[in-house]
């Protein structure tokens, strides 16, 4: 697809912030407008302010890996960049357009942020949601005013009662501003209500226990990704398991990822399509059928390097998949057709935190409006209906 603009992104980015707030009558997001502040944080109300908060003008060059493609993307790219503690937003020619925390500043009062595991854009696009998976908490960030707005769970301690969590993962904001997570070492997923410190449902059984057993027990969950008909795809760890399950519990079907022994946050590619990664060294990147049946696996090509434990892909409008390749610090995009990195952010195996490097890089999501919660946003499964 012929490349885009940032100006014409964070235009369609403009009018789909603005036709979610209308479709939902609130000019706020529902867990901003609910939620507990964070440090006397507060949340913004302008889509306008928003877009700005990622259009800072860039006059530098991009870093991205000789060869890549700026056009196989369809705009900036969300980057969860664990080990250095922070969000990025990168442009498709390798420019850093938004930044969390940008420093001391934009955490107050003793506020922490640390190793952020996974992180998705807001349904209306005006807020991102982290999870800080061994940090034990889910952080909501107001994209404008750089503060984080909610918080669910105590930094630095595990466990399974209210306010608490053990190894949360893939957390996401829902429309009606409820948030559903997985809560890895808990063994369970659960519904989070707007500004609540405890769970609205749990799904499955708090135990240290997992195993495989859904809907009563879940196997170690590390996601629950919305699909097209308005379920849930969820990824168990132990026995590489997926799960088709309803919001309200309902399990339609389980299935093996095929020849991954560490599925991570499997997702839908089109209805009867999904693609999942292998958390392991080497690491796999693949598709498959609601029978559990292999479609394609990636073949990395000379010197496009082998996947280090990647944690999630996801799939690009063009065919593309977007995946973070943790341990080789690195964002790349694959195009299964040939085999090939058509697009890197970070240098392979080489951690860093300035310009054009990562360390760790453990998530990633499009920008609006191609996010995955705005793709989602009209047909996925809500505990309000």
């Amino acid at each position: 697809m012929p490349r885009r603009p940032l100006a014409l992104v964070l235009a369609a980015l403009a009018a789909t912030t603005l036709a979610a707030c209308a479709s939902s009558g609130r000019g706020q997001s529902s867990s901003s407008t609910s939620s507990s502040a964070v440090s006397g944080a507060t949340s913004s109300t302008a889509p306008a302010t928003t877009l700005a908060a990622l259009a800072h003008p860039q006059t530098s060059q991009g870093h991205l890996r000789a060869s890549s493609d700026p056009s196989v993307l369809p705009g900036p790219v969300l980057i969860a960049d664990r080990d250095n503690n922070r969000l990025i937003v990168v442009d498709p020619e390798g420019r850093v357009v938004w930044q969390f925390p940008r420093g001391p500043q934009d955490l107050p009062g003793g506020v922490t942020f640390k190793v952020p595991d996974d992180a998705f854009f807001s349904p209306d696009g005006k807020e991102i949601i982290a999870t800080e998976e061994d940090d034990f908490v889910i952080s909501v960030v107001d994209i404008a005013s750089h503060r984080i707005v909610y918080r669910y769970g105590t930094p630095g301690v595990h466990g399974s009662g209210p306010n608490q969590l053990w190894n949360p993962d893939d957390a996401l904001l829902l429309p009606d501003g409820y948030i559903i997570n997985a809560d890895i070492k808990n063994c369970r997923l659960m519904l989070i209500a707007p500004g609540s410190h405890q769970p609205a449902r749990i799904y499955g059984t708090t135990t240290n226990a997992c195993r495989h057993d859904p809907p009563a027990h879940f196997g170690s969950p590390n996601g629950a990704f919305p699909m097209a008909n308005g379920h849930y795809l969820v990824t168990e760890i132990n026995g590489s398991w997926v799960d088709e399950m309803g919001v309200d519990g309902t399990i339609y079907g389980s299935w093996h990822t095929p020849g991954v022994s560490y599925p991570s946050d499997s997702n839908e590619v089109s209805p009867g399509v999904y693609v999942t990664v292998d958390y392991s060294s080497p690491g796999q990147l693949e598709t498959f059928d609601g029978q559990g049946r292999l479609i394609w696996r990636y073949q990395p090509r000379p010197g496009d390097g082998v996947p280090d434990h990647p944690s999630l892909a996801l799939p690009l409008p063009n065919g593309d998949f977007l995946m973070n390749d943790d341990r080789n610090h690195r964002v790349v995009v694959v195009d299964p057709r040939t085999n090939t990195v058509v697009w890197q952010y970070g240098v392979t195996g080489q951690p860093g935190a300035g310009d054009g490097y990562l360390d760790n890089p453990d998530g990633v999501d499009l920008a609006p409006p191609y996010s995955l919660m705005i793709r989602h946003a009209r047909t996925v499964g809500q505990p309000t209906g």
